[in-house]
């Protein structure tokens, strides 16, 4: 920067520092408003926002307000919630009496950072009242031997403005017998008194008429005037005489009706009606009239009225003494209302938070409350508290405002809300209290997860189950409330590659469903995770285990490893050589099975099902173990075919069988001959000649269709003749959907020609086979000794 430029911003840098620190202190130091009275509703008092330091931007988030027990209602903040205005018409001498400077308390609150500043409004005074008198007149009896100089009080008048606009001067007619000297007493009150200046003469003028005004000192002035008359009489050599010129009386303000608050006392020297005395008040505000009555004889003062404090705290009276011939005397009295603790203090509530969120920060301003006591001194001291055990605590701002503050965190799973009783309770003597109540309400965050009620879910599931069959449910609980409360579930894990999971979850139920038919023998056990997230936010979740155990069931049959079947075409099947020398108990073979399923589905039993012998072998039911039962006779036959029963001990039961074929020789070169030769005679017989037949009808169906086959072909290609043709001028059946008559197609595979006469509907379409194929005489040969044909064979026999 160039030398100029800096110096200018180096001065705008420390004006700006200096601004803000005269901010800083104005926020922090009480707002002082001034305001005359008597202005109407929604007049403007002061920027309030702006003296806050608050920008119209802001204002929405820091929820500016007023607060001040009674006070409030005389002050409210403006539609633009910046400024602070007259809610109602203010009456400086309703509120404030005599008291000067009046000045109206409030408390202003803002939030985000929360903060109280004060606010004071000091309500000026202007000359909307007139002075008044308490009477219309005032009459004065005078003896005509009154020496002139003598001074007689006259009524006071009052004004209840104050200052300037209050009583000022009093004025009276010109009358060249009596002046008019204005007395000012040590409370400030001007006290008017007549004059006489010269001596009365009764026998000239027995009565006098006189005009008093009273003046103040506002702008315009404002007057009011009470007239004097004067009675001249006969002389009266002793006046009346009180025994104070002041009396001092302090009252309690609890005094009841009809009590003795006071007596005046005057003596006069005279004789007879001339020393008689009455009394009376000369000069008495109507507010005290009304509480007090002065008996005329006995000069006893009596309380005819409530005594409040809070209502009047002071009262002045003026007190005449008359004796029977007219002379009077005056005496002043001061009344002073002591305060008794008679009003229990008030309690105002300025809720800030309520609902108040569980995860509020320690020192959460939570509500604003004011108390206030119409008593004086330590009997309008008000202390303020509530129950220890709270999360919260009172926290004074000002004399007579309290936060309400958290001190502890709050759980609103442990409790929900608060009912918050806050006393409050003067220094009097007997101490007086209040209380009132704030419900508070706290508001859920999600500070929960879902928790499940167990950690690993087992269910048991029986193979072969239904596809979307419930397995089992699963559920978690979430202590928050509504949407952060309310908990879905799914699977954990997962993704697009991948197999789809054998289970699924309900969402809403947390019910577990069985996506597929479970199978034990490929998976007997398998687990998923759950997860179930609640609907807050941010969502908050949890996991839980299920395990799924695939229950067996009996759905696997048996399985012989050993003996194993003849292969196909295998000329000789598997067998077993025993020599005939064979003892009882000779191991021939063991029949060895297995079974896929578990349990006792998978327990195996042997029996032997057939034999030859049935005597000879026995068969172990759990070993699966062949032995001889006993020993090998002549008369065996060579050969043995065993059929052995294998069987599980599921519900129903499974078998399966097994065929050992054994061979009763000493060694195997003797057995050798023994499975080559047939079985008897009679039935190898029988056999082939059914096999010579069968393959003789087969070759001769064969020959047969290829002839026909062959003239067909030769047909087409000549094109078909006349007497072939189909007759007839109906073109198609009257029946349902059919052939046309001469109807013909050689799309075929094989060149066929169709034809159809004429009124035959073709309900079914018939078509030709096509030549079987010609098989291999071994193949029409190859028939198994249980009776078995080939596919080929069964169609060859269905073509003939």
């Amino acid at each position: 920067w160039p030398a100029g430029e800096g110096w200018e911003a180096a001065g705008r840098a420390v004006l700006f520092a200096l601004l803000l620190s005269m901010c800083s202190r104005a926020v922090a130091e009480p707002i002082h408003y001034s305001i005359p009275e008597e202005l109407g509703r929604g007049s403007l008092v002061g920027p309030l926002a702006w003296d806050l330091g608050l920008s119209p931007a802001e204002l929405p988030a820091r929820k500016l307000r007023i607060v001040s027990g009674d006070e409030m209602r005389y002050f409210i903040l403006g539609k633009d919630n910046t400024n602070l205005r007259v809610n109602e018409r203010i009456d400086r001498e309703g509120i404030c009496g005599a008291v000067s400077p009046c000045v109206i308390t409030l408390e202003a609150v803002v939030e985000n950072p929360f903060n109280i500043f004060h606010v004071s409004v000091t309500v000026e005074d202007i000359n909307d009242n007139a002075p008044q008198f308490d009477r219309e007149f005032v009459a004065i009896e005078m003896i005509e031997s009154t020496r002139p100089g003598t001074r007689f009080p006259l009524g006071s008048g009052r004004d209840p403005d104050i200052g300037t606009n209050s009583l000022q001067n009093y004025q009276l007619t010109p009358n060249p017998l009596f002046s008019l000297v204005v007395k000012e007493s040590p409370d400030g009150m001007k006290q008017p008194e007549l004059v006489l200046e010269k001596s009365l003469d009764r026998e000239k003028q027995r009565n006098h008429h006189l005009i008093l005004t009273a003046l103040d000192g506002g702008d315009p002035v404002r007057s009011a005037t009470i007239q004097i008359k004067i009675d001249v009489t006969d002389a009266n050599d002793n006046t009346p005489v009180f025994t104070k010129e002041i009396y001092k009386v302090r009252l309690l303000e609890n005094l009841p009706e009809g009590s003795l608050a006071f007596q005046v006392k005057a003596t006069d020297g005279d004789e007879g009606t001339n020393a008689e005395i009455t009394y009376s008040f000369s000069d008495i505000a109507n507010s005290a009239r009304q509480l007090f009555t002065l008996d005329s004889r006995t000069g006893e003062v009596m309380v005819t009225g409530p005594l409040d404090y809070e209502e009047g705290k002071y009262y002045e009276a003026t007190v005449e003494g008359k004796d029977g011939g007219g002379l009077s005397a005056h005496a002043k009295v001061h009344i002073n209302i002591l305060d008794v603790n008679d009003n229990a203090p008030t309690i105002s509530l300025l809720p800030i938070l309520n609902p108040i969120p569980e995860d509020s920060v320690l020192s959460t301003v939570v509500a604003v409350i004011t108390v206030r006591d119409r008593d004086s001194g330590d009997n309008g001291a008000v202390s303020c508290n509530i129950d220890e055990d709270l999360p919260f605590k009172l926290d004074s701002s000002s004399e007579n405002t309290y936060k309400l503050i958290t001190v502890s965190e709050l759980d609103r799973e442990a409790v929900s809300g608060y009912n918050i009783t806050i006393t409050a309770w003067d220094r009097g003597s007997p101490a007086l209290s209040s209380s009132a109540e704030l419900v508070l309400e706290v508001s859920d965050v999600n500070d929960n997860a879902p928790v499940f009620e167990e950690e690993v879910y087992s269910a048991y599931v029986a193979e072969n189950n239904a596809a979307g069959a419930q397995v089992l449910r699963v559920l978690a609980r979430d202590a928050d409330a509504g949407a952060n409360g309310r908990v879905s579930y799914w699977l954990e894990g997962g993704s697009a590659g991948e197999a789809a999971p054998p289970v699924s979850v309900e969402a809403r139920s947390g019910a577990v469903y069985a996506q597929r038919s479970f199978d034990y023998e490929q998976c007997r056990e398998f687990a998923v995770a759950v997860r179930a997230q609640d609907g807050g936010v941010p969502a908050r979740s949890s996991t839980a285990t299920v395990r799924i155990f695939v229950l067996d069931r009996n759905d696997n049959a048996p399985r012989v490893l050993w003996p194993t079947a003849a292969a196909a075409g295998a000329e000789t099947p598997p067998f077993e050589v025993v020599p005939r020398s064979a003892e009882i108990g000779y191991l021939v073979a063991k029949v060895v099975a297995v079974d896929a399923d578990a349990g006792r589905n998978a327990w195996l039993s042997y029996e032997l099902l057939q034999a030859p012998e049935p005597a000879l072998f026995r068969l172990g039911p759990q070993s699966g173990e062949v032995r001889t039962a006993r020993a090998v006779s002549e008369r065996d036959a060579a050969k043995q075919r065993l059929v052995a029963l294998v069987k599980d001990h599921g519900q129903p039961a499974l078998s399966a069988t097994a065929t050992l074929h054994v061979v009763l020789a000493e060694s195997l070169q003797e057995a050798l001959p023994e499975l080559s030769e047939r079985p008897a005679g009679v039935d190898s017989s029988a056999e082939l000649q059914f096999y010579l037949v069968l393959a003789l009808a087969l070759l001769s169906a064969l020959f047969l269709l290829s002839l026909l086959l062959a003239l067909l072909a030769r047909l087409r290609r000549a094109g078909p003749p006349t007497v072939l043709r189909c007759l007839g001028a109906q073109r198609f059946s009257l029946a349902s959907a059919a052939l046309p008559a001469d109807f013909c197609e050689g799309t075929l595979p094989y060149s066929y020609n169709l034809c159809v006469a004429p009124g035959r509907a073709l309900t079914e379409t018939t078509w030709l086979s096509p030549p079987p194929p010609i098989l291999p005489a071994e193949e029409l040969l190859g028939w198994e000794s249980c009776g078995k044909q080939s596919p080929s064979s069964s169609s060859a026999v269905a073509g003939d």
